[in-house]
C-alpha cells in the first residue's frame, strides 16, 4: 500500500459516524403513545480535515396499556447538519429549542420553536461577558421552569475590569499580566462566570456573590427558579489542569437570584455532575478524593434537598469479584434519572469493557443493563454476540438511548425501556452501523507473578484484549502491535477504534493492555501503581504480551511493536529499553520521557509528585531526592539500552507533557546513532485530536512499521487459512 491508499483506508475507518447525545420527547394519544428520539452524531471527513455534527431522528410507537413495549420503529429521516452549534437544549414543557451558535467571530443565542425562529439574540455585541463555555468540564445551558430564562457559562468580560486611581486604564496597565488558566485543552478558560439570559426582555445579567476563591460551572435551576446549583472548583493559590482529572478540590453550591451564595458539599473534596431529580427534591453528584490519582472511582452521593442531609447510594469499590459492579469512573449523562425519581442510571467502565447500569435509591442494589449481562456470558467465549462497550447517551421518559460498539463493529444506536422488578431490556436497534468488520477479538484475563505482584495490595489482576485479522497474511504468523492507553488511569473497553481496526485491516493483530492502575478494577488497582509508575506498569504490559503470545500461536513473537500516547507513551519508551532485544519498532505520541525534566512544566504537577510517590503540597520545591526518584523513574534512563527504531509524535502547544520531553530522547538517539524519526505539529496539544494530524500519525505509524517490524505485509498474498 501506497500512502494514498493507507489514508483511504483511514478514512473509511475513522470516517463511520458515531452518536454522541441525544434527547427523547414524548406525545400521548389515546391508543398510542408516540416517542421521537433525536440523536446527534459526530463523523470525520478527510476532505474538510474536520469533524462534521448531524442530527437525525426516530419515531417510536408504544400502545398505552403496555408503553414499555415497542410495536413499531419508522424510518429515520434525513440526516440534518448541526452548523456552528455550539450548546443547544429543549425547554422541558413546550419544547422550545435554544441554541448557542457560532457565526464567524460572534456568538448568539437562538430560541427556536415549531414555527421557526423565534428570537435571536447577539451575545457578542452584547458585551456583557466573553466567550460562551461549550466544553464538558464547565459548559451548560439550562432552562428555569418558567421557561423564559436560561442559564449559561461564559468568560468574564474584559471590558468589566474597573479603572486605576492614577486614572489609567486598567486594561492597558496590565495587558501583559500573566493569565492563568485551567490547563491542556481548556487554555482558553481562565474566569468563568454564571449567565441569566432574560429571555422577555432579551437581557443578559451575569450573577454576583460567587466566592472569588472558586470558578463556577456545570450549573442548573434550582427548583422555584429563583436559585441555581454550580460545581465550583478552587483555584487558590493557583490553577491546576482539569483535563482528565477528577481529583480537583470542588464543591457544590446553591446561589440565589438575591445575591446569597452557600456550599452544600463537604470540605476538601472533589464533586462534579449534579443532577436534579424529576420532583426537584434530590440532588445527586459525584464525589471523590482531593489530589491522589488524577482519575479515581468515585462515589454517587444524593442531597435531600428539603432536610439538607447527604447520603451515600454507591460508594468507592475497592476490589470488585469478576463479573461484579466495579463502581463509577466516569462522568453521568445529563439526564440519569427514572421518572419516578427512585432510580438512576450511567454507564461506567467493568474490567476491559464498558457497560450500562441501574442503582435503586432505596434498596442500592445494582443492575447491568446490557444484553451482554443478560445473556450471561460469562466466559465471553462468543463475542460475536457480545457488545464490548454500551454508552447510555440519555435516559428520558424511561426510555434508555444508548451507542453500542466492539473491535470489529463500529457504533451502533440503540433504545430500551427500564425494567420493572424481575425483567430484563429489551433492546432494539435504531441504527446498525454502515460496515461491520470481520475482525477476531478475545479478551485475555493476565495474572501477574508471584514477584510481580503488589506488596500493599497483592492479588491484583488485570486486562488486555487482542484483535486480529480473520485470516493470516504470512505464513509465519500474525505480526503484534502493543498499544498502551495514557493515563495511566483511564481505559481500553473493548470498543470501536479507529486506529486498532485501521491496522488489523493491515494485517497486523493488536493487544490493548489495561494494567494495573486502569479503570474497571477498582480503586486498590488504581492506588497500586502509586509511586510503583516505569516498574510495574511496564511488567504488567509484558506479562500481557507474553500471555498472548502464549495463548495464540498464530501471533509471530520474533515480529513485535509497542505505540502508545502520554503515559502509554512512558511506558511504549520504557518496554524498549528494559527490553531491547525483544520489540523492533516503537512510535510514541508526546510522551514521558523524564519526570523530573516535566516537573516544572506539566499543567498537573500534583500528579508528577504523586506518581513518583511522594506527597503533593502547593507549596512544594523540589528536592535533589524527589528529582532523583522521578528520574529513576524514567525512560530516558534505560535510552542507552534501545535498540528498536523509534518513531515520535509531537505537539507544540501540548500543556501536559512538554514537547521539549519527546525532543530529550530524540537528540539522544540521535547522537546514539540510532534511528528516530519526529513529527512535530505545531498546533495540536496533548491528545494530537486535529484531524489532519491523526491522519498523519496513522499513515507515518504504518510506515513506520512496514519498515521496521516486517517486509510490507500488506504486499504479501494472504493465507486462506482460517485462523
Amino acid at each position: 500500500m501506497d500512502s494514498d491508499q493507507i489514508t483511504g483506508l483511514y478514512g473509511k475507518v475513522s470516517g463511520l459516524a458515531a452518536p454522541v447525545s441525544a434527547r427523547v420527547s414524548l406525545e400521548q394519544q389515546p391508543e398510542v403513545r408516540i416517542y421521537t428520539v433525536t440523536a446527534e452524531w459526530i463523523q470525520t471527513d478527510l476532505v474538510r480535515n474536520a469533524r462534521l455534527r448531524f442530527s437525525q431522528q426516530w419515531t417510536l410507537i408504544a400502545d398505552s396499556n403496555n408503553h414499555k413495549s415497542i410495536r413499531t420503529v419508522l424510518p429515520p429521516g434525513p440526516c440534518s447538519p448541526l452548523s456552528g452549534e455550539l450548546l443547544s437544549e429543549l425547554s422541558p414543557i413546550r419544547g422550545l429549542r435554544a441554541v448557542v451558535r457560532e457565526t464567524g467571530s460572534q456568538q448568539l443565542l437562538e430560541i427556536w420553536d415549531r414555527h421557526g425562529l423565534r428570537k435571536s439574540l447577539n451575545l457578542s455585541a452584547l458585551n456583557i461577558h466573553g466567550r460562551v463555555y461549550d466544553d464538558t468540564q464547565f459548559g451548560c445551558l439550562s432552562w428555569s421552569e418558567c421557561e423564559s430564562k436560561l442559564l449559561f457559562v461564559a468568560e468574564r468580560s474584559g471590558s468589566s475590569t474597573a479603572e486605576t486611581r492614577s486614572g489609567e486604564s486598567a486594561s492597558r496597565k496590565d495587558r501583559s499580566m500573566y493569565r492563568e488558566d485551567w490547563g491542556e485543552a481548556l487554555t482558553s478558560k481562565s474566569v468563568p462566570v454564571l449567565c441569566v439570559v432574560d429571555l422577555h426582555h432579551g437581557e443578559v445579567d451575569v450573577l454576583q456573590s460567587v466566592p472569588q476563591d472558586v470558578s463556577p460551572g456545570q450549573a442548573l435551576w434550582a427548583p422555584g427558579g429563583q436559585a441555581v446549583f454550580f460545581v465550583g472548583w478552587y483555584h487558590e493559590p493557583f490553577r491546576l489542569g482539569l483535563k482528565f482529572c477528577s481529583n480537583r478540590r470542588s464543591a457544590l453550591f446553591r446561589l440565589s437570584l438575591d445575591g446569597h451564595c452557600e456550599c452544600l458539599s463537604g470540605d476538601n473534596l472533589s464533586v462534579s455532575c449534579p443532577r436534579l431529580s424529576p420532583d426537584g427534591s434530590t440532588l445527586i453528584y459525584l464525589q471523590g478524593s482531593v489530589f491522589g490519582p488524577h482519575n479515581q472511582c468515585l462515589s454517587v452521593q444524593q442531597l435531600d434537598l428539603k432536610s439538607g442531609k447527604t447520603s451515600t447510594i454507591l460508594g468507592v469499590v475497592s476490589r470488585p469479584q469478576t463479573g461484579d459492579f466495579a463502581g463509577v469512573y466516569e462522568a453521568l449523562p445529563s439526564r440519569c434519572w427514572s421518572v419516578d425519581g427512585q432510580k438512576v442510571v450511567f454507564s461506567s467502565a467493568v474490567r476491559n469493557q464498558k457497560d450500562v447500569f441501574m442503582v435503586d435509591r432505596g434498596t442500592k442494589k445494582v443492575s447491568s443493563l446490557s444484553d451482554n449481562h443478560q445473556r450471561q456470558v460469562e466466559d465471553l467465549s462468543d463475542l460475536s454476540k457480545v457488545y464490548g462497550s454500551w454508552k447510555l447517551l440519555t435516559v428520558q421518559r424511561d426510555l434508555m438511548v444508548v451507542c453500542c460498539s466492539s473491535p470489529n463493529s463500529p457504533p451502533t444506536l440503540r433504545v430500551g425501556f427500564l425494567p420493572s422488578a424481575g425483567e430484563t431490556v429489551i433492546w432494539r436497534t435504531l441504527q446498525q452501523p454502515v460496515t461491520t468488520f470481520d475482525y477476531l477479538w478475545t479478551v485475555l484475563d493476565v495474572t501477574p507473578t508471584s514477584d510481580e505482584d503488589n506488596g500493599r495490595y497483592p492479588g491484583l489482576d488485570f486486562g488486555a484484549i487482542l484483535v486480529k485479522p480473520s485470516r493470516l497474511f504470512c505464513e509465519t504468523g500474525t505480526p503484534v502491535v502493543v498499544f498502551i492507553h495514557g493515563g495511566p488511569h483511564s481505559q481500553f473497553p473493548a470498543e470501536w477504534n479507529s486506529t486498532t481496526a485501521g491496522l488489523v485491516e493491515l494485517g497486523f493483530a493488536v493487544l490493548m493492555v489495561n494494567y494495573r492502575g486502569s479503570t474497571g478494577f477498582g480503586q486498590d488497582s488504581i492506588l497500586s501503581l502509586i509511586g510503583q509508575i516505569g516498574s510495574q506498569d511496564v511488567k504488567d504490559v509484558q506479562r500481557a504480551v507474553m500471555t498472548a503470545l502464549q495463548s495464540d500461536k498464530t501471533l509471530d513473537p520474533k515480529r513485535l511493536a509497542v505505540i502508545g500516547g502520554s503515559h502509554g507513551g512512558f511506558l511504549s519508551c520504557h518496554l524498549i529499553g528494559q527490553y531491547p532485544d525483544f520489540y523492533r519498532a516503537c512510535a510514541a505520541r508526546n510522551p514521558v520521557i523524564n519526570a523530573a525534566t516535566l516537573l516544572g512544566t506539566s499543567d498537573i504537577v500534583d500528579w508528577r509528585y504523586t506518581s513518583a510517590g511522594f506527597q503533593f503540597s502547593y507549596d512544594n520545591i523540589p528536592t535533589a531526592e524527589t528529582l532523583a526518584a522521578m528520574l529513576l523513574k524514567s525512560p530516558i534512563t534505560h535510552a542507552a539500552q534501545i535498540k528498536a527504531p523509534v518513531l515520535l509524535m509531537l505537539g507544540g502547544k501540548d500543556r501536559r507533557v512538554s514537547p521539549h520531553q519527546g525532543l530529550e530522547l530524540y537528540k539522544v538517539l540521535k547522537s546514539r546513532g540510532s534511528p528516530v524519526r519526529l513529527l512535530w505539529f505545531p498546533d495540536d496539544g496533548h491528545s494530537l485530536s486535529r484531524v489532519d494530524t491523526q491522519v498523519d500519525c496513522f499513515l507515518n505509524i504504518v510506515l513506520w512499521l512496514n519498515q521496521h517490524l516486517c517486509a510490507n505485509p500488506s504486499k504479501q498474498t494472504p493465507v486462506t487459512r482460517r485462523l
